[in-house]
């Protein structure tokens, strides 16, 4: 019988310069999806308490200041620690430096990052990470492709429009969920996806969840994001 993670870490540093103006006053998490009236992060944390998360460490950067005093006001579903960087150690560094603050150093933890706007089970996930003994598992998200694809037959002809398909590929979507060991393998300085994750998918103890069908999931990088996301969870 495996234990679900009760603690989590919330990356939140981004500089967001491609959501401009909306993060010139504001971090990236702390902009809101049209419609929504909760911040990205706020809808984070409802999302990991409800998962059975009680300890959250959020990781400020770019005005630190605008989201500490957000979290301070807000009504929370969870205990919340801010940790912000003195001098930028990079993204495994950070997200080493942000562990440490987590209250049960030798008990597994989720981490995510602070632009997801997403939904499903992470104890789905957890127990995923613990049948294969994995070390770090990463959600895996199939994006749409945001232009039309065009299909053709064998001799060149178009047969077909499809508008924004879903990728042919996987990628890493931003959720994560690590053992305790994990983070005495992470960079003081650097990125972790360069260094920790090449060498564990080595040794075979990096597994990747794909989010189940069905799951709501966009990272929001630009106003367009803002835009489509509010579309889709408007009809939803």
């Amino acid at each position: 019988m495996h234990t679900f993670p009760t603690q989590a870490v919330i990356l939140a540093g981004g500089q967001g310069s491609r959501l401009r103006p909306y993060t010139d006053d504001r971090p990236k998490p702390m902009v809101e999806i049209p419609g929504t009236g909760t911040p990205i992060i706020g809808h984070q944390l409802s999302w990991l308490a409800a998962e059975g998360v009680t300890d959250a460490v959020v990781s400020c950067g770019h005005l630190a200041e605008v989201l500490q005093e957000w979290l301070s006001d807000a009504v929370l579903p969870l205990r919340v620690t801010t940790v912000v960087e003195s001098e930028p150690l990079g993204r495994g560094g950070g997200l080493k430096y942000a562990a440490a603050r987590l209250p049960a150093p030798d008990e597994p933890w989720y981490a995510t990052n602070g632009d997801i706007w997403t939904r499903f089970s992470l104890r789905e996930m957890a127990a995923f990470h613990a049948e294969r003994d994995a070390t770090a598992t990463l959600a895996l998200a199939r994006p749409r492709i945001p232009w039309g694809a065009v299909e053709t037959d064998a001799f060149g002809h178009i047969t077909d429009f499809i508008e924004a398909p879903p990728s042919p590929y996987l990628i890493n979507a931003g959720v994560y969920v690590f053992s305790p060991a994990f983070t005495a393998l992470l960079p003081d300085r650097g990125d972790h996806e360069r260094t920790t994750f090449p060498r564990l998918a080595r040794e075979r103890r990096l597994a990747g969840y794909p989010l189940p069908h069905g799951a709501y999931w966009r990272a929001i990088d630009t106003a367009k994001d803002l835009t489509e996301a509010a579309k889709e969870l408007d009809g939803r």
